[in-house]
């Protein structure tokens, strides 16, 4: 079995979502996506122009239920596990999930495939 598609369109929609609300907080919002491959993996990188999360916070951030900002609730946010997800689905594929971020410049979420779990079929 190469993928589950059902399971990497969530990850997709988890690590989208995650930008979009996180540029809602900024002035200057832009959020991009690109793919490529490096040396024998497949890169996806959802870049965020989003306020950032601070270093102390990122080996925690794909844990269930955590959350950076515990002022919110399930009312006003999501309910922690959308990252958690995407961390299982990612190993499951023999993948990888790494984010990167630096606070008042936004986030960089890397989505990383061995390119043999992989096929694009561009017909």
């Amino acid at each position: 079995m190469l993928g589950d598609a059902v399971q990497l369109s969530q990850v997709l929609f988890n690590v989208v979502r995650n930008a979009m609300e996180s540029v809602e907080k900024v002035q200057t919002r832009s959020i991009r996506m690109d793919i490529r491959q490096e040396n024998r993996e497949i890169l996806i990188e959802v870049h965020d122009t989003g306020p950032g999360i601070a270093a102390e916070h990122l080996p925690r951030l794909a844990e269930r239920f955590y959350r950076v900002d515990r002022s919110r609730s399930r009312e006003t946010g999501g309910t922690g596990l959308g990252l958690a997800i995407t961390k299982h689905v990612m190993q499951r594929h023999g993948g990888e999930l790494r984010i990167d971020s630096v606070v008042g410049q936004g986030s960089t979420f890397k989505l990383i495939f061995p390119q043999s779990r992989l096929v694009v079929d561009l017909d």
